[in-house]
């Protein structure tokens, strides 16, 4: 059996920035099992107005209960347009709800779900949402269908959704249902499954509606969007610093995410041999997602270079290609092998994505594993010893024993929450008033201090003690204790460092979501797109439920 990847090489932020979706991505995990169980799906209602006002509700069925996605339009007035989280307005809004609604549940909701945080939800729903239009794409499109004309292909490629969400909350926020409610249903066992379903519905939602609009502009002559369109049409994703303390604040959840990512690495690496038809299958997703890569656009510099850099690697992977048939023993543990010294990590991780395509039978199954089922694991063991606690600080925090935390570059940011916007942000702390409210989003930092407090007692005093004369180091002992079962939940390197970019962390969770074609706006926002090319659900089958995040290249 091959090894896993050591933390050290896996947990960097310049490798977490260059992940990409794998077959344990959320979105292929939900679609996989929705097309294998035989979900159905039906339109329940579509109320909306020629201005676009009114609502809708999907609802998807599997072997045991059914879920809804109410969705409300709204006429938009443009200057109320804003993807900022304190925004009050959107052009759609949503809840995911348990079950199938009456009428008494649509009531309710549409007196709440507009107004996202100002409103209050129940537990009958699983998650709150809301989302905007891409302006100048919904209005191509819908002159185009008005007038009778299919849009423009290439302006579809180049935006990738009519629509995106600018939150999609769950797991008990605003009223909603608790992750624990359902963590025990087999369709929600994965993380985000809900959220996931959502965005999923959502996406059939937009499709109606723009064809709605079309038809009330353009009366008696409207077109459809055609299929082949309307599949390249993804929904789009806001996402900025929120998403980033997510990752520092759930290890154990993040360690099982890498944890299991590696063990499919491993397993598929400790193959002797491969198949002629795995060989096959490698090489057929490898050629589409070169094409993905293609046509992959950003204009932020720092995503330019990654792709600059991917598509070299690419290169060199065509030239390895050619030359080594993959039929000698141990072949994919071979190219990792050799892509850790011939690919950027931007090619490297690709291809761990890719190395693991082939093998649904031994990776697929592992999904079950990436949620956090742990929670005793945020208990502090009292009777730990300063000698071990100090072992384990080493084992994750080693690196950031050895930085001299006296240095401005060392402690240039610090992490906060703005009073004015309500949302994360990442500020200067020598050029701002802010280090008062600093979050604790800095375990590298606050290790090293942690360790240079335990520096000097007896080995054998109990950790309790410690913490009774010292109890600012609490959620480092914490998180020190949580290592010894989650190796991957600490990122090593150090997040409020003047070279930090907030950007990989963002990367590397939306990359498990099964997000692609990352396109930064800054190093502290990044725009995506989900379920890009994946069938509707009037189209999901057994056949098409995995592949589709690698189109097939147009004819």
């Amino acid at each position: 059996m091959a090894e896993r990847r050591p933390p050290d090489q896996v947990m960097r932020l310049s490798r977490l920035g260059a992940l990409h979706q794998c077959r344990l991505s959320f979105m292929r995990q939900l679609t996989r099992r929705m097309a294998t169980e035989g979900w159905t799906f039906h339109r329940q209602a579509f109320d909306v107005d020629a201005n676009g006002v009114g609502h809708a509700v999907y609802c998807a069925t599997g072997p045991e209960r059914s879920y809804s996605l109410v969705a409300f339009a709204h006429d938009l007035p443009p200057e109320k347009r804003s993807d900022r989280v304190i925004a009050d307005a959107w052009d759609a809004t949503f809840a995911l709800f348990d079950g199938v609604p009456t009428q008494e549940d649509l009531d309710r909701l549409a007196r709440n779900v507009p107004l996202q945080e100002a409103g209050r939800i129940s537990d009958r729903e699983l998650s709150l949402s809301r989302a905007n239009r891409s302006v100048r794409l919904w209005a191509h499109v819908v002159d185009r269908l008005a007038a009778g004309q299919q849009p423009d292909a290439a302006e579809i490629d180049a935006v990738g959704y009519l629509m995106r969400t600018t939150a999609v909350y769950g797991s008990g926020k605003f009223g909603a249902a608790d992750r624990e409610q359902i963590a025990d249903r087999p369709e929600m066992q994965a993380p985000f499954q809900a959220e996931m379903l959502s965005v999923y519905l959502t996406r059939w939602f937009v499709r109606d509606l723009v064809n709605h609009m079309a038809r009330q502009q353009g009366v008696g002559r409207a077109a459809t969007l055609a299929p082949d369109l309307a599949r390249k049409l993804g929904i789009g994703n806001s996402t900025g610093l929120g998403m980033a303390p997510f990752l520092i604040n759930h290890p154990v959840l993040f360690n099982n995410w890498i944890l299991t990512r590696e063990e499919a690495l491993a397993r598929v690496r400790a193959l002797p041999r491969a198949s002629v038809q795995e060989r096959d299958v490698f090489r057929t997703i490898y050629a589409r997602a070169t094409g993905l890569v293609a046509r992959w656009r950003s204009d932020h510099p720092i995503q330019q270079r990654k792709l600059a850099a991917l598509r070299t690697d690419l290169r060199a992977l065509d030239t390895r290609l050619a030359a080594d048939d993959l039929s000698g023993p141990t072949p994919w543990d071979a190219l990792i092998r050799w892509s850790e010294t011939a690919l950027s990590e931007e090619g490297q991780e690709l291809l761990v994505s890719l190395v693991l395509e082939p093998y649904p039978d031994l990776v697929d199954g592992l999904g079950c594993c990436m949620a956090d089922s742990a929670p005793e694991a945020f208990q502090i063991d009292g009777s730990m010893t300063v000698g071990t606690v100090q072992d384990l600080l080493r084992d994750s925090f080693g690196w950031a024993l050895e930085l001299d935390w006296s240095r401005r570059q060392a402690n240039a940011r610090a992490w906060y929450v703005s009073a004015e916007k309500q949302e994360p942000r990442l500020g200067e702390r020598y050029e701002e008033p802010i280090s008062a409210y600093e979050q604790p989003l800095a375990p590298a930092r606050d290790a090293a201090a942690c360790f240079a407090t335990l520096d000097g007692l007896a080995p054998d005093t109990p950790i309790a003690d410690v913490l009774s004369a010292h109890p600012q180091h609490r959620h480092t002992i914490r998180r020190a204790q949580i290592s010894a079962r989650a190796p991957y939940g600490e990122i090593r390197d150090n997040t409020i460092g003047a070279d930090v970019l907030p950007i990989d962390m963002l990367r590397a969770k939306l990359s498990f979501f099964g997000a692609t074609h990352f396109d930064p706006r800054s190093d502290r926002w990044v725009r995506i797109s989900m379920y890009g090319n994946a069938p509707y659900p009037d189209e999901l089958t057994p056949a098409n439920a995995d592949l589709w995040v690698y189109p097939e290249a147009a004819p």
